[in-house]
């Protein structure tokens, strides 16, 4: 049924995507799908990497050690670099998944504490045309 499934995830904040990554490791266990991790950074350091190389580097570690710890079989990692990834993250993933040709986006959230403000999964959902799979975290 998926062939391919993309996960976005925040190195910043790889800690709090457990549920969302086990989700991702069992679909893509069960239907022997590979499994994209997909990162945005900026050109500039941050507190994740001091450049876009940097990044893609810890990023196709981080794919690594999934493909271990959860027993997937087929990994990759894919790099992005924005000047905003805060106004240009939705766009971003939703070319991504395109790019890939993902057939299942498979993306942690958190509830949000204002609900005027949207999450990224949810417009994410709204802009692609890709099935998405929202998986809260347990805060």
């Amino acid at each position: 049924m998926f062939k391919h499934i993309m996960v976005p995830v925040d190195l910043g904040h790889a800690e709090k995507l457990d549920r969302a990554l086990a989700v991702a490791a069992d679909m893509a266990r069960h239907y022997e799908a590979r499994v994209t991790y997909v990162g945005v950074t900026t050109p500039q350091p941050s507190s994740v990497a001091h450049t876009p190389e940097e990044f893609a580097e810890k990023l196709a570690h981080f794919a690594a050690a999934q493909a271990e710890v959860r027993g997937i079989a087929d990994v990759a990692s894919d790099p992005i670099t924005s000047h905003d990834p805060a106004v240009d993250l939705d766009k971003q993933l939703v070319k991504a998944g395109e790019d890939l040709c993902a057939d299942l986006i498979i993306m942690g959230s958190h509830i949000p504490k204002r609900f005027d403000l949207g999450s990224h999964g949810g417009h994410l959902a709204s802009l692609s045309h890709h099935s998405v799979m929202i998986v809260r975290d347990d805060d």
